[in-house]
């Protein structure tokens, strides 16, 4: 067999950027030129901020085999369920993101400048609010949106000395929404077809 040439033009590199949105935000348009995305992301989506390493997208299937007494290889095997994540520890430690990460609860804000004060209570069980969750490669080619995530991990943050940052960790996890579509995925380019 001859060699070939291995490609290696569709590296993905860097943490992208997270964002937030309220459920049913209005998407981007996902206009593309020059093999990359050209427009921004609407005024309900905000950046979630600096993360500690960037994030983690798990697309995890659920299956069963069906067996059979005659052999000893699966015949058939279903899907009985799907889990589907983003996981990533915030960098940015404020209240903002800490309600985004209990899904909900109140924030509020008195005073101004040096004398702001920002008071959070949490949402009551049962109480908590679906989120939208963007993502964007640094090299605008790719897009992820999970549709009605819950954020579903332990909050905990370590405080240490030094250098050692404090972090809010979360685990966003999709649930099916209205549309039957928990998640999609865009490249921009031909590269990333």
């Amino acid at each position: 067999m001859p060699a070939i040439v291995v490609p290696i033009n569709a590296l993905a590199l860097g943490p992208g950027y997270l964002y937030w949105a309220p459920l049913s935000s209005t998407l981007p348009t996902n206009t593309v030129a020059g093999s990359v995305f050209t427009d921004t992301w609407p005024g309900a989506w905000l950046p979630f901020g600096a993360t500690d390493s960037g994030s983690d997208f798990s697309y995890k299937p659920s299956v069963a085999n069906v067996d059979v007494a005659e052999y000893y290889d699966p015949p058939a095997i279903v899907s009985t369920g799907r889990d589907i994540s983003i996981s990533f520890a915030l960098a940015q430690v404020h209240a903002t993101n800490f309600k985004r990460a209990l899904n909900g609860g109140t924030i509020t804000v008195t005073g101004s400048t040096s004398t702001t004060l920002s008071a959070y209570v949490p949402p009551t069980v049962g109480a908590e609010v679906r989120q939208m969750i963007g993502w964007e490669s640094n090299d605008g080619t790719e897009r992820l949106v999970l549709y009605q995530a819950f954020q579903t991990g332990e909050v905990k943050w370590t405080r240490n000395k030094g250098a050692a940052k404090a972090t809010i960790p979360v685990q966003y996890q999709c649930e099916i929404p209205a549309s039957g579509v928990p998640f999609q995925y865009w490249t921009a380019g031909v590269v990333r077809a």
